[in-house]
């Protein structure tokens, strides 16, 4: 690996002088108020980092309208795959399906980060991309329980996981690929665009939902209808990879390569060197972890079954909070530059703490306006942290165990509370009788990630930890 070239010289449109062979892209104009700082990679041209931005945005987007469309058909689904008897056994059992699926991530994230950190980002996310695009497209072929009977629920729990193995790899590998790609004071909003393709397949997931439910009677949903957007997983998982498969891996990968200081186990050394920033960081990602499944997957349900709200009201009210979404994450990438990744998940967290549970009970107004707005705020409270998150995360790991570090930590966090989020909150509103129990849910988890992130240290105004 010592004879490779080194990370300036391989980039395509750039020289290492800067004077002949190739147009150099001058450094991009900084952010207002962010000190000058030495650029990680100030000799990117604007035209990679644009397809890098694209592959990432587009990759993580395909990524998660697969996994968002099964949570927000969890009705329809419940129906299909489980025996027709108690409908919050029934919503409980596909839940309880979407939850074990997240148990595979810690393991996902371990075999992912080795694969990253050793061979590449690029290679893990050309990889998971694909695994997530042939699970998905799978479940629109299982028989229902009428058909094949309890083999349908097997069926449906095997290829969740390996969907969930699949996006063990997919958000960390994206965060790290946009973060040592972009400018030194840029790191926050670049890597503001993993959560806002996250949000951009919600969305997605969301209009086709609302769409079906609105042409579609309840049979024709029932019957074949809700197959339809698992059925589009296939080809959008194929130009997700192809525009993935035509980037080089990051300079800051490409430079240790050139150096060969890649470690050989990378969780043991993540494990054996950084503890604590990987105990802040899966404290941290709690908040994340809990409210993401909460406001923007479970929230269609909990309207639709615990408050009986119209199933197409509830998706359309989802569908305009997502959109407003999308916007403040790239408010919040920008003023985690400016202000600091501290700051802004500190603020998150308190806000939570503070306004969740007044938010949930305005829910139960049924004045669709409020809902509204309630999921508006929620999902702007939310930004703050997500929008944050990425960058903070990849900033607390060196280059050789940046991968792992994001991955277990990210995917630890959500195989607890993530993914288990949507039953945790249909469990304890059956368990107390008390429809605001996903708020309280929400709560708590603020409060660990906040005493999770008052132990970290500021990583925006410092260059790229390298070994």
């Amino acid at each position: 690996m010592k004879n490779e070239t080194s990370s300036v010289a391989a980039i395509p449109g750039s020289s290492s002088t800067g004077s002949k062979g190739g147009s150099l892209a001058l450094p991009e104009a900084a952010t207002p108020g962010v000190p000058s700082m030495p650029a990680d990679n100030q000799i990117v041209s604007k035209d990679t980092r644009r397809r890098v931005i694209t592959a990432s945005f587009i990759g993580n987007f395909v990524e998660w309208f697969d996994y968002a469309v099964y949570g927000y058909l969890a009705g329809i689904i419940s129906t299909v795959f489980f025996p027709a008897s108690d409908r919050q056994t029934a919503l409980l059992a596909t839940f309880g399906v979407f939850a074990v699926s997240f148990f595979v991530r810690p393991l996902g994230g371990f075999i992912w980060g080795h694969i990253g950190d050793r061979l590449g980002r690029k290679q893990a996310l050309s990889l998971s991309i694909v695994l997530m695009s042939v699970a998905t497209f799978c479940i629109a072929l299982i028989p229902g329980y009428n058909t094949i009977g309890v083999m349908a629920p097997v069926l449906l729990l095997l290829v969740r996981v390996v969907q969930g193995f699949s996006a063990a790899g997919e958000y960390a590998g994206a965060s790290a690929f946009l973060v040592e790609y972009a400018p030194a004071n840029r790191r926050g909003l670049y890597a503001a665009v993993v959560p806002a393709s996250t949000a951009a397949g919600l969305l997605l997931g969301s209009l086709l939902a609302a769409l079906l439910s609105s042409v579609l009677s309840a049979e024709q949903l029932s019957e074949w209808g809700w197959r339809l957007p698992f059925l589009l997983a296939a080809p959008m998982g194929l130009i997700g990879r192809y525009i993935r498969t035509k980037l080089e891996d990051t300079p800051a990968f490409r430079e240790m390569a050139a150096k060969d200081t890649a470690v050989k186990a990378p969780a043991f050394a993540m494990f054996k060197t950084y503890r604590k920033q990987l105990i802040i960081a899966t404290g941290a990602v709690l908040l994340n972890a809990v409210g993401f499944y909460v406001i923007l997957s479970y929230m269609p349900t909990y309207l639709s079954e615990e408050l009986h709200f119209g199933a197409a009201e509830s998706f359309l009210a989802t569908t305009i909070a997502l959109v407003s979404y999308i916007g403040f994450i790239f408010l919040t990438g920008i003023a985690s530059d400016r202000f600091g990744r501290k700051r802004m998940l500190i603020t998150a967290s308190v806000l939570f703490v503070v306004l969740t549970v007044p938010a949930f009970m305005l829910l139960d107004t049924g004045n669709f306006l409020v809902i509204v707005l309630m999921q508006i705020l929620l999902g702007g409270m939310l930004t703050l942290n997500d929008g944050t998150l990425p960058s903070f995360l990849a900033e607390l790991f060196p280059t050789k165990v940046r991968y792992s570090g994001f991955a277990v930590s990210f995917n630890l966090s959500n195989a607890l509370f993530g993914g288990t989020a949507p039953f945790m909150a249909t469990l304890l509103i059956g368990l107390t009788h008390n429809q605001l129990a996903p708020g309280w849910y929400l709560v708590a988890a603020s409060v660990i990630s906040l005493i999770a992130v008052l132990f970290a240290v500021e990583t925006s105004k410092k260059p790229l930890q390298q070994d």
